[in-house]
């Protein structure tokens, strides 16, 4: 059997808390507070329960997982989250199909939306270069602790569709900022 993608049911809540406690360490020797370092049972039930939570699993072992919400006080775009990969299967591009399914079969092609969102730690030393790449863009920042900022990046899903200038949305107590995507 190969690589299968799916909505998590309550039935996966063990596997994604054993899988996110473990992918999350990282993030936790680097004191960044994110919710997911302190996850817990009820934590991760509740997340498969009100958001869609995706994961991407291999003869019945669950390796990642990525979650879908709408943040209406920071974008009018999907928001992306809690990408998660199993450290024993990290550095094979998991992660990135992963991410790539969830942009392209659900949130375009599904949602029909033009574009998704997704945040991370200014402060963690790999993960901001490595939605770059996936071509994500900053449009917004805001404290996350004392030392560090909570960055939002977009990326337009949609080249060509009329859309490649649509608004992020309203960063809460900011003004609408205008995406430029490249070549625009």
């Amino acid at each position: 059997m190969g690589e299968i993608f799916r909505l998590a049911g309550e039935s996966d809540t063990g596997q994604l808390l054993t899988l996110i406690g473990a992918a999350y360490q990282s993030i936790r020797d680097l004191n960044i507070d994110f919710r997911a370092t302190r996850a817990d049972y009820d934590f991760v039930r509740t997340n498969s329960e009100e958001n869609a939570c995706y994961v991407m699993e291999h003869d019945g072992r669950i390796l990642a997982t990525l979650s879908l919400k709408y943040m209406e006080e920071v974008s009018v775009y999907p928001f992306l989250f809690m990408l998660a990969v199993h450290p024993a299967e990290q550095s094979r591009g998991i992660g990135s199909r992963l991410l790539r399914y969830v942009e392209e079969e659900i949130v375009r092609d599904t949602l029909l939306s033009p574009a998704s969102t997704l945040a991370t730690s200014r402060k963690h030393p790999w993960l901001l270069p490595f939605y770059e790449r996936k071509g994500y863009q900053p449009f917004y920042e805001r404290d996350l602790g004392t030392d560090d900022k909570l960055v939002f990046l977009i990326k337009n899903l949609r080249e060509g569709s009329g859309t490649d200038r649509e608004d992020a949305g309203i960063p809460p107590g900011g003004e609408r900022r205008r995406i430029l995507f490249p070549g625009s």
